[in-house]
């Protein structure tokens, strides 16, 4: 039997969220200017030996509707892309989770090409159908749902014309 261990108290750091901000647009950039040459696989943790996809989602913030864009690991399935609100294991979904909970019409970029999606939250039956195939892609995200009590949404973009 495998224990996962506890949550890192150096990721509550009230740093880290400021870096991370930063990283972010850095990352959103470089990847716009380069159509996902650069940036466009992630590299840190389980992925560092097995890099993972990354798509840019843009949403709109369901309070500001200010336009953000969130780089996000992903993977297909099928015509859909499947995407997760781990956040790392914090013990609240990420804002741009609940943004397409308000406005699921988003739009996201996979290399140079832009696409109209519609976000559902898997249910409970597609969400335990598609998890091993994310952890396949992901391990930690097996590691960030142990670090947390609220089960980890998993949101599927499907297409829209």
């Amino acid at each position: 039997m495998t224990t996962t261990p506890p949550r890192p108290k150096q990721l509550d750091s009230p740093l880290l969220p400021k870096i991370f901000k930063y990283a972010t647009k850095v990352q959103v950039a470089v990847y716009r200017r380069t159509g996902g040459r650069i940036g466009g696989k992630w590299r840190v943790g389980a992925g560092f030996r097995k890099p993972v996809p990354t798509l840019l989602l843009e949403h709109r913030g369901r309070k500001s509707g200010a336009v953000y864009t969130t780089p996000l690991l992903y993977i297909s399935d099928g015509a859909d892309i499947v995407i997760v609100a781990s956040q790392g294991g914090l013990p609240k979904h990420p804002q741009w989770y609940h943004n397409l909970v308000a406005g699921p019409d988003v739009h996201i970029q996979i290399g140079r090409e832009r696409r109209p999606v519609h976000a559902v939250t898997a249910d409970s039956r597609e969400r335990a159908r598609l998890w091993p195939a994310l952890v396949a892609a992901y391990a930690d995200f097996d590691t960030y749902q142990a670090w947390t009590e609220r089960e980890i949404p998993v949101v599927v973009l499907r297409p829209r014309r």
